[in-house]
């Protein structure tokens, strides 16, 4: 499966959703590891928009890692704001967000 191309309508539909939402994951110094995949498939999966945090102190750094998170979990970032950012993939099985048509 691949990630879900969104218009910008769409992005700014999730980034609305995605404000009074805590951070559900926190990636550490390990970085992006199979488990920390997993757990973010499955977060995913049951929420469709997530919030991560990422504790590098670079941005580069940051950047890299949300990145790669992203692409690892088939995931579109709709937002990233310093340490935190926002995924969303639509649930294989039961879709909770109805986004605005494209």
């Amino acid at each position: 499966m691949t990630a879900p191309s969104l218009t910008n309508a769409q992005i700014r539909f999730l980034r609305g959703h995605a404000h009074g939402l805590k951070a559900m994951l926190q990636v550490g110094g390990k970085g992006v590891t199979p488990a920390l995949v997993a757990e973010l498939g499955q977060a995913l999966e049951d929420h469709e928009l997530i919030k991560v945090k990422v504790g590098a102190e670079d941005r580069e750094a940051r950047r890299e890692l949300i990145d790669s998170l992203a692409a690892a979990a088939d995931a579109v970032l709709v937002q990233r704001i310093g340490h935190t950012a926002v995924l969303y993939r639509p649930s294989r099985d039961k879709r909770q967000i109805v986004l605005p048509r494209a």
